[in-house]
Parts: structure tokens; sequence; C-alpha cells
């Protein structure tokens, strides 16, 4: 009986770390983690993160579906799409970070061919991303224009 005893207190350890496990992994990816330092917009969720610096962004606007692409590496769950794709026309690598599929993404083209998907959940929240952003790029151009 003992040994069924060190048995069981083994596997109740491995079921218990690989829940914590999981849990972390959940509460790295369940939404994205951004800031908007300088002129540099940062978007992390879990493994996948991607800086783009404002002075090499090309555009931003607004879509409502994701083009088709194929997947890279990441996942989908219920209205999440998080990873590396690759667009299915043009062959360009694509980050997205979209946390509610249902919503308007915002679109970045940057460094000549790449793009990055982002959203919120909070679709106010991903509005004053966008504003932010505008903000900080209209005062480079200025910055630029001004510049000898």
């Amino acid at each position: 009986m003992k040994k069924n005893k060190g048995r069981n207190i083994f596997w109740n350890i491995i079921i218990v770390v690989a829940v914590l496990f999981c849990m972390a992994a959940f509460t790295l990816h369940y939404k994205n983690w951004t800031s908007l330092d300088k002129n540099v917009f940062s978007v992390y969720s879990g493994l996948y993160r991607q800086e783009v610096s404002l002075t090499h962004l090309q555009s931003m606007e607004w879509v409502k579906k994701l083009p088709q692409m194929e997947r890279k590496n990441g996942f989908s769950w219920l209205a999440k799409e998080k990873g590396v794709f690759k667009d299915s026309i043009t062959g360009i690598k694509v980050y997205v970070f979209v946390d509610d599929l249902k919503q308007q993404k915002l679109h970045l083209s940057y460094n000549d061919s790449l793009q990055l998907f982002f959203n919120m959940a909070d679709s106010l929240e991903t509005q004053g991303y966008y504003e932010q952003i505008t903000i900080k790029m209209d005062s480079l151009k200025n910055i630029q224009n001004n510049d000898p």
C-alpha cells in the first residue's frame, strides 16, 4: 500500500504542475499586451512579439476581415487569432495579434514589406491606439518637414 501512495503523490504533483503550466500559458496569450513608447509601438502575446518603429511605418488602415493567409505558426481560439502567417497572394510575412475577429482590425505596413494586423478585445482601446499612433506619426512628419 505504501508504494501506491508514493505513486499517487508523484502523479498528483505532475497534474498540478501541468495545470499551472496551462494557466500560465493562457495568461500570457489571452490578450494583447501593448505599449507605445517614444516612436515604437510594441505588441506582445505570449511567445509572439513585434515592435514597429513609427519612423518605418508606411501605412495604417482599418480592415474588417483578415486576408487569406496560411499559418506558419500560431493559433486560433474562439474569436482570437495570433501568430506569424504568410500572405497567400504575395507571400509576405504577416504578424497577427487579433483579440476579436468580429471587430475591425488595424493593418500596419512597415519596413517595406512587413505587415501587422492588430486589435484589442475592447474596440475603444484599439481606437485609442489608432489615435495615439496617428498623432505621433503627424508629429514625426512635422519634425521631418521642418528639418533643413
